[in-house]
């Protein structure tokens, strides 16, 4: 399992955004695609990368549930990174 970088409370009416800043890992390399992997249950808006950055922004859910969105990108340098971030879902 990818290493799990941070988990987040979520309601589910809510629409966010979350980022991982790849940029220290990257040491100079730069992100060249990126793609999220994300559960049934909740809902991928969009996604974008920047250089160093991969955000998503997420809606729904089911309170009580712990959802987990991996982050895969391919650097620049040729570089396949795996992470993860954790949503728990509450109700505000």
């Amino acid at each position: 399992m990818p290493e799990l970088l941070a988990t987040f409370n979520k309601d589910p009416a809510e629409v966010l955004d979350y980022t991982i800043d790849w940029a220290t890992l990257l040491a100079g390399d730069t992100i060249s695609t990126s793609e999220w992997t994300v559960p049934t249950g909740i809902t991928q808006d969009s996604e974008s990368e920047t250089t160093t950055l991969a955000i998503i922004w997420v809606s729904g859910g089911t309170v009580d549930k712990q959802y987990t969105l991996t982050n895969t990108i391919v650097t620049a340098g040729g570089r396949t990174r795996v992470r993860s971030i954790a949503i728990n879902m509450i109700e505000r």
